[in-house]
């Protein structure tokens, strides 16, 4: 549960670095379109992945119980 919370919030940092190093330093036109190919969906990813991976006041015995299967 740890593990994909940390991991999300990596690859959400990552991303977020590469768009705003695509609209700070003016890169190559290609390296522009490459950046936005991959770095905006997974941004938009792993911030649903880190919402999903919120536990909720009610919802925490339960969590304990099962495994975090992505509800």
């Amino acid at each position: 549960m740890k593990t994909l919370y940390m991991v999300s919030y990596l690859m959400f940092i990552i991303s977020l670095a590469s768009i705003a190093y695509a609209l700070i330093f003016n890169p190559p036109s290609w390296m522009v379109y490459g950046i936005s190919i991959v770095f905006i969906p997974l941004a938009i990813l792993s911030f649903g992945l880190i919402s999903m991976a919120k536990i909720k006041k009610e919802e925490e015995d339960e969590r304990r119980d099962e495994p975090f299967i992505g509800y």
